[in-house]
């Protein structure tokens, strides 16, 4: 499993991405802070549990929050620690690491389905979110269209690094019995969905996993196989093919079938 988070995973540069991805990304990053911002209301403490590169928190602080990051040890948690203000642990979440009701937000983006002691985590979760504190959590949806679809070559498959996955009304319940009730579900990721149909076709065609992402984070080692006659072509098909895979995902997400789900919710008085 060490071999899942290589250096190659985190990728070698200042991002994991080139430096014109990584704006897009800080946009999306940007939105979701400014939408748990206006649902918390005023000022708090706020927990970023698989930080990555911690801009989700910088941002956050830019909008007056106290920021707290837990991530592991490689070249994320390093881009971390390049930002001002930020209490990191590098590492794993432990019952001992906050006191009970500490937080305001808690939040999990595309953390939940990589960690190996989930109900664990849920317990520590459940303990230092304060009473009405908002808990945000976003993973892959088992139940989409695009795991139906492609299976094995389902991009947010991503094996070995997902371990587990959740059907919505399944995380739900589950999320009641720790005195987290629902308070957002959402479909539609412009950031993740689209992307995750493409990858998969790719995946399905040319039968190696997620080249395309691969090149796109500049590992040459993983691509090496591939002309650059290939991986041009991969790369604008990408390109012309976002405005078509964009109107898909909003036709999953008015079904309720998403590539990937967030849930924002809230701890019970």
């Amino acid at each position: 499993m060490a071999n899942a988070y290589s250096e190659e995973y985190y990728g070698r540069g200042k991002g994991k991405f080139s430096e014109a991805i990584e704006k897009v990304f800080d946009q999306f990053t940007k939105q979701r802070a400014t939408r748990l911002s206006q649902y918390m209301n005023k000022p708090g403490k706020v927990l970023d549990v698989g930080c990555g590169n911690g801009r989700f928190l910088f941002f956050m602080q830019q909008l007056g929050h106290e920021i707290y990051g837990v991530e592991l040890a490689g070249g994320s948690a390093e881009r971390a620690k390049r930002v001002a203000g930020l209490s990191l642990k590098v590492g794993l979440l432990e019952p001992e690491d906050f006191a009970p009701n500490s937080f305001d937000a808690i939040t999990l983006y595309h953390v939940f389905e990589h960690l190996t002691e989930p109900r664990k985590y849920l317990d520590i979760i459940s303990k230092i979110i304060k009473p009405g504190g908002y808990v945000v959590m976003a993973f892959p949806n088992i139940d989409s269209f695009q795991s139906r679809l492609f299976k094995g070559d389902w991009f947010h498959l991503d094996p070995p690094r997902h371990l587990f996955f959740f059907r919505p009304k399944d995380f739900k319940r589950h999320m009641a019995e720790i005195n987290l009730y629902k308070v957002r579900e959402k479909h539609l990721s412009l950031e993740y969905n689209p992307y995750g149909w493409q990858q998969s076709i790719l995946n399905k065609v040319f039968r190696k996993r997620d080249v395309l992402y691969e090149h796109l984070k500049n590992n040459k080692t993983y691509v090496k196989e591939y002309s650059s006659r290939n991986l041009g072509f991969q790369s604008l098909w990408f390109k012309l093919s976002v405005p078509f895979f964009i109107g898909l995902d909003v036709f999953d997400a008015t079904l309720k079938k998403g590539g990937t789900v967030e849930f924002i919710l809230r701890k019970g008085g």
